[in-house]
């Protein structure tokens, strides 16, 4: 079924509809201006079953999202709790599967148009990258991303991913897995799609939620894992370019992203340019806790 879209099934304005016959007009905002919001969210095969991870934290991001784009509907937790589930039972999913939650404006408006709402929630199946267990090669971008000025980083809103979109073709093209954006004040914010840790003395670094950076669900996970499970120190600060080039450890986090090892930053090796201790104690955290092989102890995740 994963490679088979045209046999799955897409909740749609209120209704289920076959993939194909999920669609929306060109002329609508949505399309024009890139006036939509979205999620995404994993939902993971568990001895218990199919679960979803951080549903609650997830809508509720959604929620804000829609606020802050001014959405003259806003579809709400309670509205997209019991859609998100149905998603996975009505494709049958039995394995790691990505779930898009998207709201967004319908119509033929103008790029301030608050409406009409239109929503939709699709989800394909997603296997587990191969850079995950052999680390990623990231080029440093000379594409800066976006400030809380120009647009709001904390909001998944389409247009945005236009700034990742940008650092992500250019690190490809100059022969690198992906990217890494600086901020407007020349320190580092985050990847393309992902949120940026390092290990410096033993201590697991990350940007400040105020360094232009979406404030990431995954981001928050794996901070908790480090503090909680596995006994490290976290420190939310700075970081320097210069300073990317001393890290002992490197990886990214993110729905889709997981834990990610960094091999290489701009040719450099990071630390003996493979994934070290720290990235790999906190993979197995991770993925013990997503994929049901520990206690929930803090009601993350949802049975489907």
């Amino acid at each position: 079924m994963a490679g088979d879209k045209e046999n799955l099934t897409v909740y749609f304005n209120g209704e289920w509809v076959p993939w194909a016959d999920a669609k929306v007009h060109i002329f609508t905002p949505a399309v024009k201006y890139g006036a939509g919001v979205f999620e995404g969210i994993c939902a993971y095969k568990t001895p218990d079953g199919m679960s979803v991870f951080r549903l609650k934290e997830h809508l509720a991001r959604l929620e804000y999202s829609q606020r802050v784009m001014r959405f003259e509907r806003i579809y709400t937790a309670a509205d997209l709790t019991e859609p998100v589930l149905e998603v996975v039972r009505r494709n049958g999913f039995s394995e790691t599967v990505h779930i898009r939650p998207t709201v967004y404006v319908d119509g033929i408006g103008e790029a301030g148009a608050p409406g009409p709402i239109g929503v939709a929630v699709t989800a394909v199946e997603r296997k587990r990258a191969a850079n995950t267990e052999t680390g990623c090669r990231v080029q440093v971008s000379s594409w800066q991303r976006i400030s809380d000025l120009s647009m709001p980083t904390r909001v998944k809103a389409h247009a945005n991913y236009n700034n990742s979109r940008f650092a992500t073709t250019q690190a490809r093209q100059d022969g690198y897995d992906t990217a890494l954006l600086m901020n407007a004040k020349g320190q580092v914010a985050e990847g393309p799609a992902m949120c940026f840790f390092m290990v410096r003395d033993g201590k697991v670094v990350t940007p400040s939620i105020t360094s232009s950076i979406l404030e990431s669900i995954t981001r928050d996970t794996v901070l908790t894992l480090c503090r909680e499970e596995l006994g490290l120190e976290t420190v939310e600060r700075d970081i320097d370019r210069s300073e990317l080039y001393a890290a002992e450890e490197a990886f990214f986090c993110g729905t889709a992203w997981e834990v990610t090892p960094i091999a290489e930053i701009d040719g450099l090796p990071v630390g003996a340019g493979k994934p070290g201790p720290v990235v790999r104690s906190l993979q197995t955290a991770y993925f013990d806790l997503v994929e049901g092989r520990v206690p929930d102890k803090r009601g993350w995740r949802t049975p489907v």
